[in-house]
């Protein structure tokens, strides 16, 4: 069977994803900073490993206690929903340091064996926030806007080596604890200037009357690209998402391979 390695399997999209996975016949390897054996249940076709995304040693340890693998999902990752102006330094530099970094770090980690294979998948987990401007979550863009750009590059680079690269946009999904994780850091509520703003946003991410994106379609969209090689490069998860992907007009039928042409001029 083969195998997949998630990141951040402790609640939200990886674990919907790694459950999807292993009702369906794969061999999962679900990784989280802590693990934790009662969010899945037990398989013979499951490990769970540590990994921090951050740490280079702890990264290592994963891709050599994982093995051989097939698919990597890269889900791990927090929001920051503050003003730019606002936002601490070093909230910043962690944002950044997990969201892009630490994704960019798993996909260098991997890619050796893939490419010495001829073979693998790597599907990295973004945001449709990447796809419109938005306030509060500006620098959360940023860090994931970055993956979108060097993904989309990388796509180009291994395409010859018989790997393929794509990229998951999901939309809102207040099922997950995604804004609760968020919300620590958000900033300007005692800014008499930015208060109003932030209140009307806030309002906004708590109405669960629109379109809205389930962690069940997160991991469909991910069992698809994973399974097939038609897949396009970019692929919206979630209703909100589809719509954004659509007004950005990036929802064409476009192919891997034609995501993938190599420009003639620069």
């Amino acid at each position: 069977m083969p195998t997949v390695l998630i990141t951040g399997c402790s609640s939200g999209f990886g674990l919907e994803t790694a459950r999807l996975f292993l009702d369906r016949g794969w061999d999962v390897v679900a990784t989280m900073r802590v693990p934790d054996a009662e969010v899945l249940p037990p398989s013979d076709r499951l490990r769970m490993l540590p990994l921090d995304i951050t740490d280079a040693a702890s990264v290592a340890r994963a891709i050599a206690e994982a093995g051989p693998i097939d698919v990597l999902v890269n889900n791990a990752g927090f929001g920051v929903p503050s003003p730019i102006e606002l936002t601490a330094p070093e909230t910043v530099r962690a944002l950044f340091e997990t969201n892009t970094l630490g994704t960019l770090a798993m996909v260098r980690a991997v890619l050796p064996a893939f490419r010495q294979r001829r073979a693998g998948v790597i599907i990295n987990v973004t945001s449709s926030v990447t796809l419109k401007p938005l306030p509060l979550v500006g620098l959360y863009r940023a860090s994931k806007a970055a993956v979108n750009a060097f993904t989309e590059s990388l796509a180009v680079e291994v395409a010859p080596f018989g790997v393929r690269v794509h990229l998951v946009l999901p939309g809102r999904a207040p099922e997950t604890r995604f804004g609760e994780n968020a919300f620590p850091h958000l900033r300007g509520r005692d800014n008499p200037d930015y208060a109003p703003m932030i209140e009307r946003i806030v309002a906004s991410i708590h109405d669960n009357t629109g379109p809205m994106t389930r962690s069940s379609e997160v991991a469909e969209a991910i069992w698809r690209v994973a399974n097939d090689p038609s897949a396009p490069l970019r692929i919206a998860a979630g209703a909100d998402a589809e719509a954004w992907m659509a007004e950005a007009g990036l929802s064409l039928p476009n192919t891997f391979a034609e995501d993938c042409r190599v420009p003639s001029e620069p």
